[in-house]
């Protein structure tokens, strides 16, 4: 029996309390990064800037980093290419390669208020609030460009907050190391790249549904702040970011580690 610490999101604060639990190893060995959207799905597009052109390049940078930092650890892309990858596929990668993290990467969009700016990164779980649904709506419709798409999600439709209610009764076996890493991510996006961190939460993305991992998906800022799509559109910014998101995964693998 050994103590570990329970995180549990309120709004988007989060509470840490210690708890006595037996828990699985997890050792951190294969990395899945996930670029979002991708081919005909284009994600977020403000300027001509698109989002799936930025979360590979992301993507990217990142898996040179691990590879070049961590050469103990393999990195699987679930696309390296402008290539539409099925959600499902996306996890389903993820799985059959024996992940022991999953990271996805994407850009946000408000189109209503271009000032807002900032990262926040999300776990699998109920939203909290109707910004948070109204983001995990908007990154589940890439569903729609998929053949077939409700026989394959069990009739769910990304457009109705109703199917979302099934996030409130799903409960992720790797939910306590999601939150930890997601926080880490934050912590280092703030320090790293000197911009607003507007914190962890939860909503309900395919995505991460049946990853068997722990999993999370990074919004790396908004396309439709000139600020933050200047920043992104840049090589040096996708650096930033991409280091950022490694000196997440660093300090993760370290505490995870050393349990």
């Amino acid at each position: 029996m050994r103590s570990v610490v329970l995180a549990v999101l309120f709004g988007t604060a989060l509470v840490l309390v210690s708890s006595p639990l037996n828990r699985p190893e997890v050792r951190v060995r294969t990395i899945i990064i996930d670029a979002g959207h991708g081919g005909k799905d284009p994600g977020a597009v403000s300027r001509k800037v698109k989002e799936k052109n930025i979360t590979l390049a992301v993507a990217l940078k990142l898996g040179k980093i691990i590879k070049q930092r961590m050469p103990e650890v393999k990195v699987i892309f679930t696309r390296s290419t402008d290539k539409f990858i099925p959600l499902e596929e996306r996890s389903a990668i993820a799985n059959r390669n024996q992940g022991n993290l999953f990271i996805s990467i994407h850009c946000n969009s408000l189109p209503s208020k271009p000032s807002v700016t900032g990262t926040e990164t999300y776990v699998l779980g109920m939203h909290k609030s109707q910004a948070s649904l109204e983001v995990a709506k908007r990154e589940n419709r890439s569903i729609t460009f998929e053949e077939d798409y409700q026989e394959k999600y069990e009739g769910f439709d990304p457009n109705s907050e109703e199917a979302y209610i099934i996030f409130s009764l799903y409960q992720h076996e790797f939910l306590t190391q999601s939150i930890q890493l997601a926080s880490l991510i934050e912590q280092q996006m703030k320090h790293k790249t000197q911009r607003r961190s507007r914190g962890v939460r939860q909503a309900g993305f395919l995505v991460l549904w049946r990853t068997q991992m722990p999993s999370v998906l990074t919004e790396i800022g908004f396309l439709t702040n000139p600020r933050d799509r200047a920043f992104l559109s840049s090589a040096k910014g996708q650096q930033k970011v991409a280091e950022a998101i490694f000196a997440a995964v660093k300090a993760y693998k370290a505490h995870e580690e050393a349990q």
